[in-house]
């Protein structure tokens, strides 16, 4: 597990995929794994109290922050609310996008029963507002690296509006990729998608001065010929 900022009230990793950010007991997930090196760095006895202020997609991979206490938690996850942490991704998109910079809106919902949302018209139920900025970085193997900035936080949502325009993220086959991404798998749970969460600002809890933490790319990202140090 690679720690990308760590005090006695914040701690952000970066989650490799197709792990879970959180999940029942008895299934692995980061949270779990965060309150383990915790308890063992802190050589603490009982439990070890983590709060998840917000979550990554499991085939996802990048920055996410956890909190140490109820009361960096709670400002946390307002920030979260609020629209106050700058999140940023990079995704690699099938076929060439045009333009090379741009904001996209649509509405989403979630279909019921499925862990999938659709774009659907304003004013339909259960239609919400997604908003994104994004701009070109460079054409790659198979495809074009995209960095994006959303501006809400649904679910899937640079997924499926990437797809929704005909550029779907690379193994993304829930949202239409064709092209796939990553090691094979041979369960749809153990498949990975060429989206990571690339870095993350946000107000410390507690002393309140922007923070930003930015996560290296997996090693899935070398084989389309992509390194982190070589994108401006």
């Amino acid at each position: 597990m690679q720690i990308l900022f760590e005090d006695n009230h914040c701690l952000a990793v970066n989650k490799p995929a197709p792990l879970l950010t959180q999940a029942p007991p008895g299934i692995p997930s980061l949270a779990d794994m965060a309150k383990a090196y915790l308890k063992e760095r802190c050589r603490k006895t009982g439990n070890v109290y983590l709060g998840v202020p917000h979550r990554l997609d499991r085939p996802v991979s990048g920055v996410v922050l956890f909190a140490r206490s109820t009361k960096s938690a709670q400002r946390l996850s307002e920030q979260f609310q609020g629209r106050q942490v700058t999140k940023t991704y990079w995704g690699v998109l099938e076929g060439s996008i045009a333009p090379a910079s741009g904001v996209w809106e649509d509405w989403l919902r979630k279909v019921a029963d499925e862990a999938r949302v659709e774009t659907t018209a304003p004013g339909a139920e259960g239609a919400r507002l997604a908003r994104l900025t994004y701009r070109i970085l460079g054409p790659c193997q198979g495809g074009t690296l995209v960095e994006f900035t959303p501006e809400t936080g649904r679910m899937h949502q640079i997924r499926v509006q990437a797809a929704t325009r005909g550029w779907p993220v690379r193994g993304d086959a829930l949202y239409g990729a064709r092209l796939p991404f990553g090691p094979d798998a041979q369960f749809e749970r153990d498949r990975i998608i060429a989206l990571h969460a690339r870095s993350l600002t946000f107000l410390h809890p507690i002393r309140y001065e922007p923070i930003t933490m930015t996560a290296p790319l997996p090693a899935a990202w070398r084989e389309l010929g992509i390194e982190s140090e070589q994108v401006q």
